[in-house]
């Protein structure tokens, strides 16, 4: 019998109790039942997703309908994230050249002014924290608000309590606090409040208290939560013609900088499809019939965010429940209750399928008082709105154009929008006595800073040198017909191509001749072969006609299909390793652009093949560039994989790369470790000598693991250096890279507000007290706001004056060889992602180590 069979059999029946949503599930009486077949070990789920088998779901098991109440809880270490932006985390203490001051000096002064509002407090405030214990115990967090706040006359109407942890802004007479209090049962209940700590405005849990403070306004401001962030529904951007809305909003966190304790405010947006998952289901059954149905709608489905508009809530689909539907009943209290008269009596919502199955989601929040999670939720695809945007939706120029019409807000726009939340926040009446009350307000401004343009870097290529216009996007223009560093002759090479697209393979390779001149790279005629328009014809000719004596493969690919990009490469970078360079025919139908494509293809291919763009000037000797990243293979059950690139000469345009596959749970640098020690082998058989200084920029560090990078992952690294030998001690930096943050920066020019210039340097007011940190603007954009890169050098026994620091890092943002301009985070980084990528996505095995010193990936 299959699923939909089972469904329809079963609707009217019983199906498993679930309790009121928050409750704790009781212990499961009877043998565990999932609520679907779990796949098999390998099978593929979801886009692109392995997934191992879900947890059974037990015949009493809760299932909870909606999120219900979020607990929100204060201590020394723990609130809703417990990484709270790595505070606690002192590194700069330890490193004495930047004891006194962090910041540098070269470069001109600009003034900006960023997304931060100061928070002020009346003098000599504090926050004072409390222990509530209750004898007897009382188990309902409900009845511990009530039975507390009946003593309002001695508390004040001003507190915070999360049932046993609370705050106020004054300190009580005692101690210690005895009162008692009679329950609904008139039991006596005996309160004890005993004063825990006196909390300065800058402790960690002062801040995270700010936080909980500023959530509130932002709801007292009609704001509704949607995961981190802060939406407002009711003034939405829609876009119909592509049945997308737009929900406008914002990313906010509170924390100390150096000077002040500053709100940072950012723009946010969330995309919302006007379709519903049951919408979709149908859609899907139409396309691919009843037979194929239960797969391919699984393997859509699972992993994709859900957005319940009843109560605002984002879902990650885990699996569907096959065998239930919304007649199916739950325990509610002491009562069975089907899902269509939950939602009717809870939300006021019709059910209008009552055969359509449900969608399971997992629950990982923990449940009240710190009891296991509630359980997996159903949903009702009826009532479920997909988020975000497919694939399909991303290649599709006209919908990204729409889009960003809305979303990619220049400087004038952005700050605009910012100044109208401050405006709104300080005249609503209700947000400001939150604050006032706790003694509390903003600065209804924007902060005002200073920050410094480095000089313009002068572009080494061959025998000549270069400037190039700061503003521009790239220097393009200025390197035509200039011969490289050097170049790689091409003897013997392949093109492979459809007999379709046989002309535009002809055409590529006329171009490439005449383009490959004035750049000094000498090529000869390719071989040039026809393969069939069929996957695995093109594999066969590859392991027909690429040898070991091929140096280079030119793929023209008639679709973006991505198998047949995966099969090219896994073939290519692992069994047989060539370097390759595959092409969509698309790209080249466009006779007026194919000279700059068959250059920057001309360009690439160099590249893949040892050759050296450009340069920059780096006076440090002896100096090794190590870049780290790591990507999450979500088709190998979320095993992690780790790219580590390490310069090898004096120009850093030679580079050595190792990518290594980790098991899920494991460490990235325990792999890392033997990448850095082959990294430092081949560093020596080039130069004849070990490194004497060594910088490696860590990049893919989230928020919360940072403390893991300073406890584990630097010590790591100084033991694999130290196994080169007992009296190798190089100097040794370790630089922590965060593209993903919300800071921003304007610049007054002309009278108008616009993005600062490539090379802008904040390193005052918005860095973190406890840090070595600072701010880069490394590119020039045209379009929408620029975002800057956050630095923290987390580990630092050179003694590199920050200055310098700064510099360098900047430099090496100019030396991506596939793009002609700087790159937002310094190109050890950049090639680190695109190789982790490259593997996650379509080799998932670790590539020949004889493309180790070559850029292959790019």
């Amino acid at each position: 019998m299959t699923g939909r069979a089972r469904a329809r059999s079963r609707s009217r029946a019983r199906g498993q109790e679930t309790a009121a949503p928050g409750a704790q599930p009781p212990p499961p009486q009877e043998a565990a039942r999932p609520v679907q077949p779990a796949p098999s070990e390998g099978e593929l789920v979801g886009r692109g997703r392995q997934k191992s088998a879900l947890p059974p779901v037990s015949a009493e098991a809760v299932f909870q309908i909606s999120a219900g109440f979020q607990q929100v809880k204060l201590g020394e270490r723990g609130g809703r994230r417990r990484d709270f932006h790595d505070s606690g985390v002192n590194t700069r203490q330890m490193m004495e050249h930047v004891k006194e001051s962090k910041t540098g000096l070269s470069g001109s002064p600009i003034e900006l002014r960023a997304n931060y509002m100061r928070l002020l407090s009346r003098p000599q405030w504090a926050l004072f924290q409390y222990h509530v214990d209750f004898k007897p115990p009382v188990e309902s967090r409900r009845m511990r608000f009530a039975l507390l706040f009946n003593h309002e006359e001695l508390l004040g109407k001003t507190r915070t309590f999360d049932g046993a942890i609370l705050f106020l802004p004054h300190r009580l007479h005692n101690t210690e606090t005895v009162l008692w209090t009679k329950s609904n049962t008139e039991e006596d209940i005996q309160i004890t409040i005993t004063l825990t700590n006196e909390l300065p405005p800058s402790s960690p849990v002062c801040l995270q208290f700010y936080n909980i403070i500023f959530r509130r306004i932002l709801k007292i401001l009609n704001m509704q939560q949607i995961g981190r962030h802060y939406y407002n529904p009711e003034d939405p951007l829609n876009i119909p013609q592509h049945r997308l809305t737009i929900w406008p909003g914002f990313v906010t966190n509170i924390l100390q900088y150096e000077s002040s304790i500053m709100l940072c405010l950012d723009v946010s947006h969330k995309v919302l499809r006007s379709e519903t998952v049951l919408d979709f289901m149908r859609n899907l059954r139409q396309q691919c019939g009843d037979q194929r149905f239960v797969d391919i709608c699984t393997k859509e489905l699972v992993g994709v965010i859900v957005l319940t508009k009843y109560n605002n809530k984002t879902y990650r689909i885990d699996d569907i429940a096959w065998d239930h539907t919304p007649n199916n009943t739950f325990k509610r209290g002491d009562t069975d209750i089907s899902f269509k008269e939950y939602f009717m009596k809870q939300y006021g919502l019709q059910i209008t399928d009552g055969n359509q199955v449900l969608l399971v989601s997992h629950i990982k929040r923990m449940g009240p008082s710190g009891a296991p999670p509630p359980g997996p939720a159903l949903l009702i695809p009826e009532f479920c709105y997909l988020t975000g945007l497919t694939d399909k939706m991303r290649s599709d120029f006209n919908i990204m154009k729409d889009l960003s019409a809305h979303t990619r807000l220049t400087p004038e726009q952005r700050e605009n929008r910012l100044s109208r939340f401050i405006n709104n926040m300080s005249k609503n009446a209700n947000a400001q006595a939150s604050l006032s009350t706790w003694g509390l307000s903003f600065e209804n401004k924007l902060l005002n800073l200073t920050g410094r343009v480095l000089p313009a870097e002068r572009i080494l290529q061959g025998a000549r040198a270069y400037e190039y216009n700061p503003w521009a996007a790239d220097w393009s223009k200025e390197m035509r017909g200039l011969p490289l560093i050097s170049s790689m002759p091409l003897e013997n090479w392949l093109m492979f191509y459809t007999r379709r697209n046989a002309e535009v393979a002809h055409s590529l390779l006329q171009t490439l001749n005449k383009v490959s001149g004035p750049m000094g790279i000498r090529m000869q005629r390719a071989g040039m072969i026809e393969y069939d328009d069929r996957q695995e014809a093109l594999l066969r000719a590859l392991q027909q006609n690429v040898g070991q004596q091929v140096q280079m493969v030119v793929v023209i690919l008639p679709t973006n299909r991505k198998d047949k990009y995966d099969s090219v490469k896994k073939y290519l970078c692992v069994d047989c390793p060539t370097p390759s360079q595959c092409v969509v025919a698309r790209t080249l139908s466009r006779p007026q652009a194919l000279m700059t494509i068959a250059t920057k293809i001309a360009l690439q291919m160099n590249c893949k093949m040892g050759g050296e763009l450009w340069s920059v000037e780096i006076p440090l000797k002896h100096l090794m560039i190590v870049g780290i990243d790591c990507y999450h293979d979500t088709a190998a059950g979320k095993r992690s994989i780790g790219a580590l690139v390490a310069s090898l000469n004096q120009g850093m345009s030679r580079w050595f790369s190792k990518c290594v596959l980790q098991s899920r749970g494991q460490e990235i640098i325990d792999g890392l470790k033997v990448a850095l020690q082959a990294a430092l082998k081949t560093y020596f058989r080039y130069n004849k000598c070990l490194p004497s200084r060594i910088i490696v920029y860590r990049d893919g560090v989230g928020d919360g693991m940072l403390q893991s990078v300073v406890d584990y992952e630097v010590p790591q690294i100084m033991q694999s250096i130290k196994a080169m030998g007992e009296n190798y001690a190089p100097k040794l930096t370790v630089v922590v890279v965060k593209k993903r943050i919300a800071s921003r920066f304007f610049a007054l020019l002309d009278a108008r507000m616009s993005n600062p210039p490539s090379g802008t340097v904040i390193d005052t007011e918005v860095t973190r007290p406890e840090w070595y940190d600072f701010f880069i603007v490394s590119q020039a954009v045209r379009l929408g706001s620029v975002s800057p890169t956050h630095y923290n050098v987390v580990y630092d026994s050179s003694g590199l004056r920050p200055d310098h620091m700064q510099r360098l890092t900047y430099k090496l943002c100019h030396l991506y060889y596939n793009w002609q301009g700087t790159v937002r985070v310094p190109a050890p980084c950049q090639y680190a992602h695109k190789l982790a990528f490259l593997v996650g996505q379509s080799i998932h095995r670790e590539p020949n180590v004889n493309l180790d010193d070559l850029l292959y990936y790019l």
